[in-house]
């Protein structure tokens, strides 16, 4: 195999079996990307510190400190896409690392075809974002503003800290406020999969977090709400609920 594209994307694959990362390693080299390994998440984190790298292949089951929680510490300061390895099985540890912040997953075993080729689409649609630019359009609901171009949202002015899925997610919401987006849609728009086989889970966890955000600055819990049987919903709220309450201010019951 020749040596790969200097501009080729640049995929970090965190695993602490040997074996594993160099099957890994090679199912992405043969795809064209260029791979650096780390066996443990203080040597992820110096490889990460030199900057360059475009997506995190990360196992969850690390030495020390947990797949997860280095996820969660790179969510503070980076944007960088993150696919999860977990165990077969394991729903506890998907649903920790999407809340972490995780962009997907995949369980162990699996095709080292498939997971090049989910690197591949995470990969597709971060470039998208990007060079959308300014040319998408802001959505608007209410104090909410998403700004998919740029890669922001906000809540009455506050900035939402969203790594790329969530604004993706929170983005395809805002197109359809007030009507329902069913799972099979936000799956196929958001992660690019028609398979709904833990997409259930990776929608919860995702939806979850985008609740906290937002609360976090004043945006009532319930904004985005699940619809039985439909999906999700952005509600879209009445006048005297669309700003945040000042310091003090008494928060009113939603309206029935």
């Amino acid at each position: 195999m020749g040596e790969a594209d200097p501009r080729a994307p640049r995929i970090l694959v965190v695993d602490d079996e040997e074996q594993m990362t160099a099957i890994i390693a090679f199912a992405l080299e043969t795809q064209g990307l260029r791979t650096v390994t780390a066996r443990h998440a203080a040597a992820a984190r110096e490889v990460l510190a030199g900057g360059g790298i475009d997506l995190v292949v990360l196992d969850v089951m690390l030495p020390g400190e947990s797949g997860v929680e280095l996820c969660r510490s790179l969510r503070e300061t980076s944007d960088v896409p993150v696919i999860l390895l977990t165990a077969l099985g394991e729903v506890d540890d998907r649903v920790a690392g999407l809340s972490a912040g995780a962009d997907d997953y995949l369980t162990k075993p699996f095709s080292p075809r498939e997971l090049a080729l989910r690197v591949s689409a995470v990969l597709r649609r971060t470039a998208a974002a990007g060079a959308a630019g300014s040319a998408a359009d802001m959505l608007r609901c209410g104090a909410l503003r998403v700004d998919p171009g740029a890669g922001a949202a906000s809540w009455d002015g506050a900035p939402l800290q969203l790594p790329e899925t969530e604004l993706r997610l929170l983005a395809r919401l805002a197109q359809e406020a007030g009507r329902p987006v069913p799972l099979r849609s936000l799956l196929r728009d958001v992660w690019g999969t028609a398979s709904t086989e833990g997409g259930r889970d990776m929608v919860k966890s995702m939806v979850y977090r985008l609740r906290q955000q937002m609360r976090s600055q004043g945006a009532p819990e319930d904004l985005i709400e699940a619809v039985r049987g439909q999906g999700y919903r952005l509600r879209v709220l009445p006048a005297e609920h669309r700003h945040r309450t000042s310091p003090g201010d008494t928060p009113r019951s939603p309206s029935r």
